[in-house]
Formats: structure tokens, sequence, C-alpha cells
């Protein structure tokens, strides 16, 4: 009797639903997508609408194949594109979008359970070439070195730490924000190391050993903010600010500066919570998190609208 209950009741919304859309178009003579396209401006706000409408299943549409589309939609709704030449252009650019998110996350995947090949020349380069960037004065004495902990992995061997993120934090996250934004990266990098308090002098903290530092390892940071880069594009949450700062396609560049002004943000944040020691970094890691999609239901936000790491200037401990 439920299920027969349930059944009449969703079958009452899906007809009132449908005759409320009847009377609306009458009323403004305008079909839901035109209503979308023409009280929302473009960015997250219009295309998480069209999205989430029935036109949602465009998405798998190929590119190239957009502006075919477009004019099957405009046939199937009697839509003028003569007298109503901004909607295919709205509409084309809000397909793109989802479009190329959707391509997006299949790069990045891929990336992700592409593993680290010590014997791939082309993985081992990019790994020796973080290196060279982040301690550009200090040789590196072998492939297999405690020196790695320098800039934060957990042992001499960094492909260890890269398991379940694969090439995407190596080649395409941590890589790109060390070279593209190295001044900041540097700086960080050094914080990262720095006693919490300045309780010795610089000469006592030298004689100390780098892994009793109260900071955080800054590779290892890397690993995790890509981790979460990973999880708010794949879950979708990414699709505000991205909607919001690619003008059409999404690509692996917009991920690639995300990342660098998450980075940024998380040591800001990591300053400001001011935690005891290392052992309360999941804490944080959590708390920063939640922030971030808090900001994300926004949707009119943008995480760096410049897309310049550099823009953002640190805070120094």
């Amino acid at each position: 009797m439920k299920m027969v209950t349930q059944f009449f009741v969703f079958l009452y919304c899906k007809l009132l639903w449908r005759g409320l859309k009847f009377v609306i178009r009458k009323f403004t003579g305008r079909c839901e997508l035109q209503r979308i396209c023409y009280n929302n401006k473009h960015g997250a706000r219009r295309t998480l609408k069209i999205g989430g409408s029935k036109w949602s299943l465009k998405q798998s549409v190929h590119p190239d194949k957009v502006e075919k589309t477009i004019d099957e939609i405009m046939a199937l709704k009697k839509i003028n594109p003569d007298t109503n030449p901004q909607l295919g252009i709205s509409l084309q650019a809000s397909l793109l979008q989802i479009v190329g998110y959707r391509s997006l996350v299949m790069e990045v995947e891929k990336l992700r359970r592409e593993p680290y090949d010590c014997e791939n020349q082309e993985h081992e380069d990019m790994l020796m070439k973080l290196w060279k960037e982040l301690r550009p004065d200090t040789p590196l004495s072998g492939r297999i070195s405690k020196q790695w902990c320098e800039i934060g992995f957990q042992g001499s061997d960094p492909k260890t730490d890269f398991r379940g993120m694969g090439l995407l934090v190596n080649k395409h996250l941590d890589w790109y924000f060390a070279e593209h934004d190295k001044a900041t990266a540097l700086q960080m990098l050094n914080d990262s190391l720095q006693p919490k308090h300045n309780e010795m002098s610089k000469a006592e903290w030298e004689q100390k050993s780098l892994e009793k530092a109260i900071g955080y390892s800054f590779a290892i940071v890397g690993i995790n903010i890509t981790d979460l880069a990973h999880s708010l594009l794949v879950s979708g949450a990414l699709k505000t600010h991205l909607y919001n700062v690619a003008p059409e396609l999404p690509s692996l560049l917009h991920l690639q500066q995300t990342f660098c002004y998450l980075m940024q943000e998380f040591h800001r944040f990591w300053i400001e919570e001011d935690p005891s020691d290392i052992m309360e970094f999941n804490r944080v890691r959590s708390k920063f998190h939640r922030r971030i999609l808090r900001q994300l239901k926004n949707p009119d936000m943008v995480l760096c609208p410049h897309f310049s790491a550099s823009d953002l200037h640190l805070v120094n401990l």
C-alpha cells in the first residue's frame, strides 16, 4: 500500500511539474533552456542548471559535435536561431564546459592510475627535476638517498610515496607548482622545515634532525593536496570553480593552477590552526577540506580568479 501511495504521489508531482512548465512557457514565451540561459549569467550558475536539466544527457557528446547537438535541440524545441542568436552561443559555452569537465575527470583518472615507473626515463627525469627546482644549490648524492627527506618525502625513495596518486603527483601537480611558482614553493618548503616556536637559535635548530621539525613534510602535503584536488574534481564539487574560470573547456592546466592555490591556502590554514605537532595533520586537513567544500557551494565562487599563485602572498612563519 505504501508503494502504491508513493507511486501516485510521484505521478501527481510529475504531472503537476509538467503542467506548471507548460503554463510558464505559455506565459513567458520561453522554454526551460531559454529561461536558464537568459536569467543566469555565464558560468556556474547557468551551466549547473543546464547540467541538472534533462539536457544534461548531452554531456556525452564529443566537443566537435556540440554545435550539431545545439542545432538539434533548437529544432526539437522549435526555437528560431535567427531570432534567438544569443541562446545558441550560451548553450554552446555551457555544453562545452559540461563535456570538458567530464573529459578532465577521465584524463585525471588515467594519470592517477598510472603508477610511477623507475624504469621509465621520463618519470625519472621529472622526479630529478623536482629536486633541482626545490634544492637548486644542493646536488643529490644518488637516486636512492636520505636527502629526499629534505623536501618532505618519507624515505630514501620518493616513488614509495606516490602510491594512490600515481603520475598525477609527480608529473602534473607537485612538479607544476615547483616549476611555475618556484619562489612560493621554495618559501613554503623553507617554512615547513622550521620549528613551530622560536625557542631555539638558528644554530641550535640546524643541529637538530629535520625529522623533528614541528612543521609539516612539504612533499607529503603536496601528495595530500593532490588527493584533495582529485576528490573535489571527481565528486563534482570543483564544477563551481572551473565553470566560473574556464570560458569553455576546463583543462588539466586549470586543475594545476587550482592545486597551486590549494597548496598556499593550506599553508596559511596550517599556521592559523597552530597545531601542537604533526600528529594533528589529518584533523587540520579534514577541517581545511570542509572549508573548501563550503566555499564551493557558492555558485559564484572562484578559488583563484587570476590563476597567478605568485599574486597570493604567503604568511611568513
